[in-house]
């Protein structure tokens, strides 16, 4: 029997606050106040009898305890939301036909669990996923050749179609692994690396362009590569730094090792994912998908990262609508 005092609630306030370290961060990944974040943090260490987090350091550490603890409540909340997940799509068993775009950014884990998800959930549905750009998609939402696209975006009102936000990705430097200069001077010039580029007609090139604008920054322009991939193996070889997101950095696992990843000095800098629909897709199909997507974000991407970087707890996050 869970001992009482251990509540979900309670898990869930110290996953976020171990991957913060900071109470004022765990309070706006929860939605709780500071204070309502202490309290939950006080009682759980009081139910199971031991200190999970050393308070009096800054950021807060986890005691040995609260590591294996750690270990043992990420799998079973990783088991918790994917079971939510999988009961909030039983109710498009109705579906008769279904067309979805997702961006290729969730190519390599995510996408493959949303299909299958989806697909153990409509028999007898005509099933249609297709995986491109952020452009693209948007662009086949808005001639209807999908029903509902999950794409980024680049902050305008897209004609036609509904918005429902699901994720925040703020954008981060990535260089070597052994650099160990000043990210300022990269921006401003100064380092021995070159700036790599992604290809100039995909949203996030737009995105940072933009970005470097806004700033007065020119960065020359040696390399421009449209592969996300083969971007992240350049920067890994040492070749240059690359301004990308938490998104792709993790989609970029095999290289993390010969990876530094590290905050653009511009806070709130960031492009969001959505999921866009149509006016007659705007019932609970939609919105089921939307609450689905959240939570493989969450669960497989968002908290990992968390782990890795823990100066992401603030900024990359799922987003309600």
């Amino acid at each position: 029997m869970i001992k009482k005092g251990v509540t979900l609630r309670g898990i869930e306030v110290f996953e976020a606050l171990a991957s913060c370290g900071s109470v004022a961060q765990a309070a706006e990944i929860t939605g709780l106040s500071q204070p309502a974040v202490s309290q939950q943090i006080s009682n759980l260490e009081a139910a199971v009898g031991v200190a999970l987090l050393d308070h009096s350091r800054r950021p807060m550490r986890l005691t040995a305890a609260g590591e294996g603890f750690l270990r043992r409540m990420t799998l079973a909340l990783t088991q918790l939301r994917l079971a939510q997940s999988e009961l909030t799509v039983m109710d498009l068993a109705h579906l008769t036909d279904l067309s979805l775009g997702v961006i290729d950014d969730f190519d390599n884990d995510l996408t493959p669990r949303l299909a299958t998800m989806l697909a153990d959930s409509m028999a007898g549905c005509r099933f249609r996923m297709i995986t491109d750009s952020s452009k693209n998609l948007i662009q086949a939402m808005q001639e209807k050749s999908l029903h509902i696209a999950i794409a980024a975006t680049s902050g305008d009102a897209k004609e036609g179609l509904i918005e429902l936000p699901l994720a925040r990705d703020p954008f981060i430097v990535v260089t070597p692994s052994d650099f160990h200069g000043r990210v300022g001077d990269l921006l401003e010039g100064r380092g021995q690396l070159p700036f790599l580029r992604y290809e100039s007609h995909q949203l996030i090139a737009n995105q940072i362009e933009n970005h470097l604008t806004r700033s007065n920054i020119t960065l020359e322009s040696q390399f421009e590569i449209g592969s996300h991939l083969a971007l992240m193996a350049m920067v890994a070889r040492g070749i240059g730094w690359a301004i990308t997101t938490p998104f792709g950095f993790g989609r970029a696992e095999r290289f993390h090792a010969a990876l530094g990843a590290h905050p653009l000095p511009a806070p709130g800098v960031s492009r969001q994912i959505s999921l866009f629909t149509g006016a007659d897709w705007t019932g609970p199909v939609s919105r089921n998908i939307a609450t689905t997507m959240r939570q493989l974000l969450q669960t497989h991407m968002i908290a990992p990262m968390h782990t890795q970087l823990p100066w992401l707890a603030g900024s990359f996050h799922t987003l309600e609508g």
